[in-house]
């Protein structure tokens, strides 16, 4: 299949026949009388469907997995303002790299069999198997949609049922669960000033990860006595809902120290962070400091602290602070039992949690951002004591 044209076909006469004509991919169309309203209006119809197709010809040239895959990346990099582009690629991958050069209506229900064991293999869970065939099948439905093969492919694929629980080969996760109070405060010294920030606003406010490691002061509302957080981007923008964040005055008193001069600056900055470990490290010296050692960054280092925290930067110094912490343990006790490694995650369902057991499901559902309130029982822990409590007295 050629490559797309970057220019947009003319509109021309062709002296011989006095019709209009157009060249699409060397290939000459003729439009009708040249001049007439008629060839104008097939020639504004052709390039608008040749636009549409990808500058292409729809007909010509049946289409490879990897050119669908090519397509729908671009559809979904300019529909989606979340991470979901990232994740789409990330199940997509497999997909293409097995079959990307056999025509899309030759991928059926087998190939996808063959792609999904190649998911398996790799280790993954099995919802989360299941989550990606379904991108694959999406990705089908679009191209359908699109003209670029005919639905009978994605009909097909359709066919092809999840995983269940139990199958062979398959692994379950365990669900996410909230994260001890304690285990928190015993990881908050052993990460950055940065990180335990986000910590904080996380377990006082409900936020998602990236949520917060992409808060900035322009996003911020802070005129009322509670300020109001409107995050640039998040999980479910692509379906026109606003997601809007309460923050009170034990969460502001958290934010105040980093909030910046330019508003458009994101509060929590990994640079900074590292900026702050290399002073700590100088305090701590206990020689003199040589003139030819005031300055030992590299001049141009191939990574440098970025400007923003992501969701798995954010995880990853959380992994570091735990590690430390278990490491300062040992020290004091060898026999002392380690902290359980934790995920930013678990703290939503910390905040879920004591949200449902204080105001009960409706209002943590409204701070959670959730429509439904199925979604928040699943963030929020049944209150086991209240449960113990009731049967103690009934029985």
């Amino acid at each position: 299949m050629p490559s797309p044209s970057s220019r947009t076909p003319s509109y021309r006469l062709h002296k011989g026949s006095g019709q209009a004509v157009v060249t699409i991919g060397g290939r000459d169309i003729y439009l009708g009388v040249y001049g007439s309203d008629a060839s104008r209006r097939a020639y504004d119809r052709l390039i608008a469907e040749w636009l549409a197709n990808g500058r292409r010809l729809r007909g010509d040239h049946p289409p490879t997995v990897a050119e669908i895959v090519v397509a729908y990346l671009g559809y979904v990099d300019s529909r989606y303002r979340s991470n979901e582009p990232t994740s789409i690629r990330t199940a997509l991958k497999p997909c293409r790299e097995l079959y990307g050069t056999v025509e899309a209506t030759a991928f059926g229900p087998l190939a996808l069999k063959a792609v999904r064991r190649r998911l398996l293999d790799s280790g993954i869970c099995r919802s989360l198997v299941n989550r990606r065939v379904q991108a694959i099948v999406r990705m089908f439905k679009w191209a359908v949609g699109e003209e670029l093969i005919s639905s009978s492919t994605w009909e097909a694929l359709r066919a092809v049922e999840g995983l269940r629980r139990g199958e062979a080969s398959t692994r379950e996760t365990e669900p996410v669960r909230p994260v001890d109070d304690q285990v928190v405060a015993a990881t908050l010294p052993h990460v950055p000033r940065q990180v335990a920030a986000m910590i904080q606003l996380q377990r006082l406010t409900g936020a998602r990860p990236g949520e917060v490691a992409s808060m900035r002061g322009c996003d911020l509302d802070a005129t009322g006595k509670t300020w109001i957080y409107r995050p640039a981007s998040h999980k479910t923008a692509h379906h026109g809902k606003e997601r809007t964040i309460f923050i009170g005055p034990a969460a502001q008193d958290v934010l105040l120290p980093f909030l910046r001069v330019d508003p458009t600056e994101p509060l929590f900055q990994p640079k900074e962070a590292d900026q702050d470990r290399v002073a700590a490290l100088r305090a701590s010296r206990k020689t003199k400091v040589q003139p030819s050692q005031v300055d030992r960054s590299k001049p141009n280092p191939k990574r440098k602290p970025g400007t923003m925290y992501t969701a798995a930067s954010y995880r990853r110094a959380i992994a570091r602070g735990v590690e430390k912490a278990n490491e300062a343990r040992r020290e004091k006790d060898p026999k002392a039992a380690p902290i359980p490694d934790w995920h930013p995650h678990q703290l939503r369902h910390s905040a879920a949690t004591a949200l449902r057991r204080e105001f009960g499901l409706d209002v943590a559902r409204a701070v959670l951002g959730h429509t439904s309130p199925v979604v928040t029982e699943i963030y929020a822990e049944m209150d086991q004591a209240k449960a113990r409590e009731a049967m103690e007295r009934v029985g």
